[in-house]
C-alpha cells in the first residue's frame, strides 16, 4: 500500500512519491536557541523522528536536515541581560538540545546547520534575488519585493490585500510596500554583524532557511516541516525566496505538527486549555519531564493523536500514557507456560500478523500513529492472553520481538532507564521461585520478606494461575 501524506499546500492527503525514487530529503526548522528546551519543542522534533524512523521502516533513505537559528533577537536580549556573548550562549543551548534529544531517543539528523555557520551561503542568496528584481536594498537593509511574486501567498491561502487589511505593520519608508520582509538587517550597536554587499549587518529569519535548504539538500525537497505556527509568515516567506531565485517548486509536501496546549481539569469537570508559555508560568522543560518520566511516556502523548492536531497535555493525560506504558511493556513478562502448538498458539499467530499489517495500514495514512498504537496494543492483549494459556518458546518470542519492533518504528524502547530489573533478571527470577518454595513449605512470613524487599527495589510481584510474574514499578 502506498504512503499518503497531507499536503498543506494542496490541503488534502495526496500519494507520497520522492523526487528521486527510494529518496527523501527533508528540511525541519529547529529551535532559537535562546533558552532551554520545552516538551512543545521535543514533540515537534519527535513528530518528525517518527516520519523520518517510519519512511526509514518503508525502505527509504532519508536525508534529515535540522536547523539552529543561533542568531536572533530574543538570543541577543537573552545574552544582553545575562551578560554573556550571544554566539557563545546559543552555542551552549545548541550542546544542551543535543543532549535532550538523545535522552528523547530522538534519532540524530543528517546534519544541524546553523545560520552563523551560513552566512556566505546567505549573502551569495540574496544577491541572487537582487539581480532577478525580487529584492533591493534599502539604507543598510534588505527587503524582499512581494509584488514581484505572482502566488504570493499560496501556502497559507492569505491575498496579499488580506494581510495588509488584518495586520499592522510599522511603517517603513524604505520600504516598497509595507508587506515586503527583510533579508538582511543593518548593524546595530553591540550586536553581532558580518560583512556584506550591503554593509555590516545579519540575515533576517526567513532567508535563513531558503538558505540552508539550498546548501544541504539543493534546489528541491521532498518534505519541509515544521510547526503549524510557521506556516505564515515563516514558510510563506521560505516559499517566495526560494522559487523566486530557483524558478522550480520548492517543497513537494508542505508537513505541519499541531501546537502543544496545556489542558487542566477544572472541578466542575470541564477542561482550561491554554498555551505553553514564560508569561503563564506553565512551561515545562525536556529535562524537567525527563527527570520524573522516562522518554517513552513522552512518545505515547505523541503518539495518541495526528500529528497535525493541537497536542493537549495535562495531568490526567500523563497518567493515562503512564498506565499505557506499563501495559505495553507487560506484553514482554516472561512466559509462564511452553506450548508451541494448539489453538492459543494458531491465535497468537494470526495476532501478530493482524497486528503487522494493521500498523503498516495505519502509517500508511498520513503516519496515523493511534492508529498504528491501536494494533500494537491488540498485539499486547492476544500476547497476555496467550501467556494464561501456557503458550512460550519461539511463538511467545516472535509475538514479543513483533511489539519491539513495531515500537521501534516509532521510537520507544519499553524501558524505564538505567533499572535495577534490567540488571537482575535472572536473580529476580531466582528469588521468585525460593519464595514459591518457601510458600509450599508454609513458611509465609519469609515468603512474603521476599516480596516486600523485592517491591522496596520497585519489583513487582503478581501471583496468577499460571505463576508468578514480575515487572518494574
Amino acid at each position: 500500500m502506498p504512503i499518503q501524506l497531507y499536503n498543506t499546500l494542496s490541503r488534502r492527503k495526496e500519494l507520497f512519491e520522492t523526487i528521486k525514487p527510494g529518496e527523501v530529503g527533508m528540511y525541519v526548522c529547529g529551535v532559537t536557541v535562546y533558552d532551554r528546551a520545552h516538551i512543545g519543542h521535543a514533540m515537534s522534533a519527535i513528530v518528525f523522528d517518527i516520519i523520518r524512523r517510519y519512511l526509514e521502516y518503508r525502505h527509504y533513505t532519508v536525508r534529515h536536515i535540522v536547523n539552529f537559528t543561533d542568531v536572533d533577537d530574543k538570543i541577543i536580549n537573552r545574552a544582553l541581560s545575562l551578560g554573556r556573548d550571544p554566539i557563545e550562549l546559543a552555542s551552549a543551548y545548541v550542546a544542551e538540545f543535543h543532549e535532550d534529544l538523545a535522552a528523547l531517543h530522538v534519532k540524530p539528523a543528517t546534519a544541524y546547520p546553523r545560520v552563523t555557520e551560513t552566512i556566505p551561503e546567505i549573502i551569495d542568496f540574496i544577491e541572487g534575488l537582487i539581480a532577478g528584481e525580487h529584492a533591493y536594498a534599502a539604507a543598510g537593509d534588505v527587503y524582499f519585493r512581494v509584488a514581484a511574486d505572482d502566488d504570493y501567498g499560496k501556502l497559507s491561502g492569505r491575498s496579499v490585500e488580506d494581510m495588509l487589511a488584518g495586520t499592522r505593520f510599522e511603517v517603513d519608508e524604505r520600504k516598497e510596500s509595507p508587506a515586503d520582509f527583510a533579508l538582511w538587517k543593518a548593524a546595530k550597536p553591540g550586536e553581532p554583524a558580518w560583512e556584506s554587499p550591503w554593509g555590516p549587518g545579519r540575515p533576517g529569519w526567513h532567508i535563513e532557511c531558503s538558505a540552508m535548504s539550498l546548501a544541504t539538500l539543493g534546489d528541491q525537497i521532498d518534505i519541509h516541516g515544521g510547526g503549524a505556527d510557521l506556516i505564515f509568515p515563516h514558510h510563506e516567506n521560505e516559499i517566495a525566496q526560494s522559487e523566486s531565485l530557483t524558478g522550480k517548486p520548492f517543497a513537494r509536501y508542505w508537513v505541519h505538527n499541531g501546537m502543544l496546549q496545556i489542558r487542566t481539569r477544572m472541578p466542575d469537570g470541564s477542561y482550561h486549555i491554554e498555551k505553553m508559555s514564560k508569561s503563564l508560568g506553565n512551561v515545562v522543560t525536556i529535562r524537567e519531564f525527563l527527570a520524573e518520566h522516562p522518554a517513552d511516556v513522552l512518545r505515547l502523548i505523541v503518539l495518541a493523536s495526528s500529528y497535525r492536531s493541537p497536542l493537549a497535555y495535562g495531568p490526567d493525560i500523563l497518567a493515562d500514557q503512564e498506565r499505557r506504558f506499563e501495559r505495553l511493556r507487560s506484553a514482554l513478562l516472561p512466559a509462564t507456560g511452553d506450548a508451541t502448538s494448539g489453538a492459543a498458539v494458531d491465535r497468537l499467530a494470526v495476532a501478530v500478523q493482524a497486528a503487522h499489517d494493521g500498523f503498516v495500514a495505519a502509517m500508511d495514512d498520513d503516519f496515523n500513529t493511534a492508529g498504528g498504537m491501536a494494533a500494537i496494543f491488540e498485539l499486547v492483549r492476544a500476547i497476555n492472553t496467550a501467556r494464561d494459556a501456557g503458550v512460550g518458546g519461539e511463538p511467545f518470542a516472535t509475538a514479543q520481538a513483533t511489539v519491539r519492533e513495531l515500537s521501534g518504528v516509532l521510537g520507544l524502547t519499553l524501558t524505564t532507564g538505567e533499572t535495577t530489573a534490567q540488571h537482575t533478571a535472572p536473580l529476580i527470577e531466582l528469588l521468585i521461585e525460593l519464595r514459591a518454595e518457601l510458600r509450599k513449605a508454609r513458611q509465609f512470613a519469609l515468603a512474603d520478606m521476599v516480596r516486600d524487599r523485592l517491591a522496596g527495589l520497585d519489583i513487582i510481584l503478581e501471583d496468577t494461575a499460571q505463576g508468578t510474574r514480575w515487572k518494574a514499578k
